[in-house]
C-alpha cells in the first residue's frame, strides 16, 4: 500500500499509522527507514532551516510514527519497531552535520523509548546499516571497496536480513539495542 506524504509535515507523520491501521487492521511491525539527506555541510555552513528539516523528518517523524504505532498496538506478542540510523556514533560525519545530529538523536533515544514500549509488548531496536549501495555507490572507486574487509559494498539485503531476524520470534530477546551492521567498514 502506497501512502504518499511529506514527513516534514506533523499532520502527515501523525496520520500515517492510523491511516494504515484503518486500511489493513492491527500493525505488528514498524520499520522507520525514511531519511532526509543532502544539505551536506559542516558546522561553518549549516543553517537553522537545514537543522530543522533534518530533525523534522529523521527524528521527530520517527518518534511520532512510533507513538502512533504503540497507540494502535493491542499488546499481542510480536510487536516490533526498527529505527534506522547511521554510523555517526562510530566516527565523525563532520561534512554532513545536520543529518548526523538528527540520526544520532535516534541512537541516543533508543534505550529510553525501548524501555517505555517493552511493557506494551513492543520491542524496539535501532540499526546502523553502514554504507549500503542503493545506486549511489555504483561508481565507487576501489579505495572505497578497500575499506570493507569483504571487498564488497553493502546491499539492501544485508540490513533486510537483520531486520527480518529482529522482527521474527528468534529476535524476541533483543530490545533497546543499537546494532552496527556495517560488514566491518573501516572508517
Amino acid at each position: 500500500m502506497d501512502v504518499p506524504g511529506d514527513l516534514d509535515d506533523v499532520a502527515t507523520a501523525e496520520a500515517l499509522i492510523p491511516r494504515l491501521h484503518d486500511a489493513v487492521g492491527h500493525l505488528d511491525v514498524l520499520v522507520c527507514n525514511h531519511a532526509h539527506g543532502g544539505d551536506a555541510v559542516s558546522l561553518d555552513g549549516v543553517t537553522a532551516a537545514a537543522l530543522d528539516r533534518h530533525w523534522a523528518v529523521n527524528t521527530r517523524a520517527t518518534l511520532l510514527l512510533t507513538q502512533a504505532f504503540a497507540a494502535q498496538h493491542d499488546g499481542r506478542k510480536g510487536g516490533r519497531v526498527i529505527w534506522m540510523t547511521s554510523g555517526q556514533v562510530l566516527g565523525p560525519m563532520s561534512d554532513n552535520l545536520a543529518y548526523a545530529v538528527s540520526k544520532a538523536a535516534l541512537a541516543g533515544a533508543t534505550w529510553s523509548v525501548a524501555d517505555h514500549l517493552v511493557s506494551q509488548g513492543i520491542l524496539l531496536n535501532t540499526i546502523n546499516p553502514g554504507p549500503v549501495n542503493t545506486g549511489y555507490l555504483d561508481d565507487a572507486p576501489a579505495a572505497v571497496l578497500d575499506r570493507f574487509p569483504q571487498h564488497r559494498l553493502g546491499v539492501p539485503d544485508d540490513p533486510a536480513r537483520l531486520i527480518a531476524w529482529l522482527v521474527s520470534d528468534d529476535g524476541e530477546w533483543m530490545t533497546g539495542q543499537v546494532l552496527n551492521s556495517e560488514g566491518g567498514f573501516r572508517r
